[in-house]
């Protein structure tokens, strides 16, 4: 993964066109047919890029569409709209140059309606769980607040071709940012039209990118990518088309992939302890952490001591290798391993932020806390539910949750949820639920990817855990300490430490994802932080 210790650069920055030259595939060693058959593990809910939050949704945006950089692999930054970077002395602002583009609907693709997307995004009415993310972009901080008009966004088109942003403050991620989904244009004339509509459907939507999305009802389990024959690199795309089935039931999915209708499928444990010798066989490792997420709106959860308890009864080894056996490991905290390393020693985040009581087994601990945290509250005995998905590994989740829990805390009386993705998100959002089973992916590859999400008034924070140090250790990583990359680095590692002594989260496992990929299937760019999936240079051999 690409490591960030610093400031960006203040300097005139050319990046490497991403052209035609992309795919590697020789033109003889491809098959007849370019259709790849994909299995999903849930529903698409959204394709509008100011709304969305999942990782289903934005690899659909990130392969439908296009902003000023693409993600590579080992997420290498290249050039996509953008044909050059120019950086001022002070690195505040960036002027950027667009290529000649074209929207699906023929409509030319212009710096204005990034200035369109952008302002939409951050508008209070709008209720982006991802705005956050363009603070250090002028006057975002007050927008988001609602003391400044979005247009006031440091954003503004100076011609067609020319899109200039201007910082309030350095943002040591700032070209990782521009690659991601949240900060890709948007064409006005298609939101306005759609209006409550518009990405809720395949065809309330226009596409800039390598593909065009079709069939998607925004309820069916299936739809398809097809090729974007007005996308500007089209000659580098070699897939007509991509067919993606949502299958629930890892061995429906397998069945699938054995009679050719699916060429990759997820795998269960056991499928995977089978078929782990399998020339398709491949591990996906994850910048993704799975935790509990408790509602401190329930006086029972503002107990530190029985989040404590409940997290101690939890043996995760026995979890990551006996339900989930993919190859996930345990998570030492909630940031995830091998995302950043210290500026100065190398040392991992994750190791130098651990917090051994957090995600340790020690069911005699748990026992004394339980009973002396049920005493605080003033009660004997405690019913609460545990939420999750309707998937295979989501149910086995909750049920080894409800069994830990259960068998060594007397009086815990847990019901299990287990509902569609679409409805989880929803209800995650809205606060409504007791305990949530839930995961965070690395937007990029830097801490505070993972860090922001539990500050004080962060629309992610679902649980509404507050710390006032922590959210000032987080604001100092941003604003005084930005600059410095072992003073930023300290408040992170100081952060995470806070979150994990106080139980504010308990995290589970570091995801990794085992799989069957047909060895046909070549060129698809995997990352494990940021957007998972990039199918422009995908293709299928004979």
């Amino acid at each position: 993964m690409l490591k960030l210790s610093g400031v960006l650069a203040l300097s005139v920055v050319v990046l490497a066109a991403c052209g035609s030259k992309s795919s590697s595939s020789d033109s003889k060693e491809l098959a007849d047919k370019q259709v790849i058959n994909w299995s999903e593990t849930a529903e698409l809910p959204s394709m509008d890029l100011s709304t969305a939050t999942d990782t289903v949704s934005f690899n659909m945006l990130n392969n439908t569409n296009e902003g000023l950089y693409s993600i590579g692999k080992n997420s290498k930054v290249s050039n996509a709209l953008a044909t050059k970077t120019t950086i001022s002395k002070d690195g505040m602002t960036y002027t950027f140059n667009l290529r000649d583009s074209k929207w699906s609907n023929g409509d030319d693709v212009t710096a204005q309606d990034f200035v369109y997307s952008w302002q939409r995004t951050v508008n209070p009415k709008t209720a982006s769980q991802y705005g956050y993310l363009f603070s250090g972009i002028k006057n975002y901080d007050a927008i988001s607040t609602g003391k400044m008009a979005p247009t006031t966004l440091g954003v503004k088109a100076t011609d067609k071709h020319t899109l200039v942003v201007t910082l309030d403050k350095k943002v040591p991620y700032f070209k990782l940012l521009m690659g991601f989904p949240s900060f890709y244009p948007q064409n006005q004339k298609s939101v306005e039209k759609f209006g409550s509509k518009y990405g809720t459907q395949s065809k309330y939507m226009v596409y800039n990118g390598p593909f065009v999305l079709d069939g998607w009802t925004g309820t069916n389990l299936n739809w398809k990518l097809k090729k974007n024959n007005t996308y500007w690199d089209k000659k580098a795309v070699k897939l007509t088309e991509m067919n993606f089935q949502v299958s629930k039931d890892n061995t429906t999915s397998y069945n699938l992939y054995q009679s050719k209708k699916l060429d990759m499928t997820n795998l269960s444990a056991e499928q995977a302890k089978t078929l782990n010798m399998d020339k398709d066989y491949i591990t996906r490792k994850q910048a993704s952490t799975f935790y509990l997420q408790y509602n401190q709106k329930n006086k029972l959860f503002q107990n530190k001591k029985i989040r404590q308890a409940i997290s101690l009864v939890i043996n995760r080894k026995q979890f990551v290798d006996k339900i989930l056996g993919d190859g996930s490991t345990v998570a030492s905290g909630l940031v995830s391993t091998g995302l950043a390393s210290n500026p100065k020693t190398g040392t991992d985040f994750a190791k130098e932020s651990a917090v051994k009581m957090a995600a340790s087994t020690d069911v005699t601990e748990a026992k004394k806390l339980w009973k002396a945290g049920l005493k605080e509250v003033g009660v004997s005995k405690a019913s609460f539910s545990i939420m999750s998905e309707d998937t295979d590994k989501a149910k086995k989740t909750n049920e080894f949750l409800q069994n830990a829990i259960e068998d060594n805390l007397d009086g815990a009386d847990v019901t299990l949820i287990n509902i569609p993705f679409k409805s989880r998100l929803a209800r995650s959002t809205s606060g409504d639920f007791d305990i949530v089973v839930t995961a965070w992916g690395a937007d990029f590859s830097d801490p505070i990817s993972f860090l922001d999400l539990f500050t004080s008034d962060n629309s992610q924070n679902g649980g509404k855990w507050k710390n006032s140090e922590y959210d000032a250790l987080i604001k100092a990583s941003k604003t005084t300490d930005a600059s410095n990359p072992d003073k930023r680095w300290d408040d992170l590692v100081k952060a995470e430490k806070i979150l994990m002594e106080d139980q504010g989260i308990s995290p589970l496992y570091q995801m990794s994802q085992a799989q069957l990929l047909r060895s046909t299937v070549k060129g698809v760019i995997y990352n494990g932080a940021g957007v998972n999936y990039n199918f422009k240079g995908a293709y299928v051999t004979k």
